[in-house]
């Protein structure tokens, strides 16, 4: 069971940490895991996919299943292009699924896409991902007031030019077995056409940030899909 390590990868729009304590929950359960960090390869300045793509390749210690969270999955064409060998299995997790050619504005409604970028700071950075709300939808995701302000003391800002940068990537990752993970109601349509792309599917009676406020449910999840892959 520890010759295939689960490699948690967490959406640029927020920070390592959130994965944290499904990352413990796992290797609790005899998993090999790694958690890397994307948050340096934000302030690179070549295509951000391009830098956010490798700093996940460069954390593959060999044969792995690649598991994306929210905004990490657009991510994963490039990832897999990057390291074809070592990634076995692709795990979605409440994610976007990849749009290579398009650009994430595009991905999104016109009016999210608007307010947002309307909001770029003179530096050219977003508001930090967890600001994009009003207080009280974060104290509602994450109760506990300890780990809600170690999960927004994580959260990096991101470059606008991420946001309207053409997603890279071939189809060599839809060669892969694939599994989709459903924690809420908003990635219902992506959940719905990974089952029509015939992966297997599995639905958690959760929210967005279920890893963060329910990590043992979300590791079970994991593990399940990770062995039926």
């Amino acid at each position: 069971m520890g010759a295939v390590t689960i490699v948690l990868v967490h959406s640029p729009f927020v920070g390592p940490g959130s994965w944290s304590a499904v990352g413990e929950e796992l290797r609790r359960g005899g998993r090999s895991v790694a958690v890397p960090s994307l948050v340096d390869a934000l302030t690179n300045p070549s295509p951000l996919h391009s830098a956010l793509a490798g700093a996940v390749a460069d954390a593959v210690p060999g044969p792995a299943i690649l598991v994306v969270h929210s905004g990490a999955g657009p991510l994963v064409p490039a990832v897999v292009d990057l390291a074809p060998a070592q990634i076995e299995n692709v795990i979605f997790v409440d994610a976007t699924l990849p749009h290579p050619g398009r650009r994430w504005v595009d991905t999104v409604p016109a009016e999210l896409a608007g307010q947002l970028t309307g909001r770029v700071g003179p530096d050219g950075l977003l508001p930090r991902w967890h600001e994009w709300f009003p207080p009280e939808a974060m104290a509602e995701l994450v109760p506990a007031e300890r780990a809600r302000v170690e999960f927004c003391a994580d959260v990096p800002r991101v470059p606008l030019r991420y946001l309207e940068e053409i997603a890279p990537g071939s189809d060599a990752w839809q060669d892969l077995r694939c599994g989709y993970v459903q924690l809420s109601a908003a990635y219902e349509d992506a959940a719905v056409e990974a089952g029509r792309a015939g992966w297997p599917v599995a639905r958690v009676d959760g929210h967005h940030l279920s890893g963060v406020t329910d990590p043992a449910v979300v590791a079970a999840a994991i593990a399940r899909m990770s062995d039926a892959l």
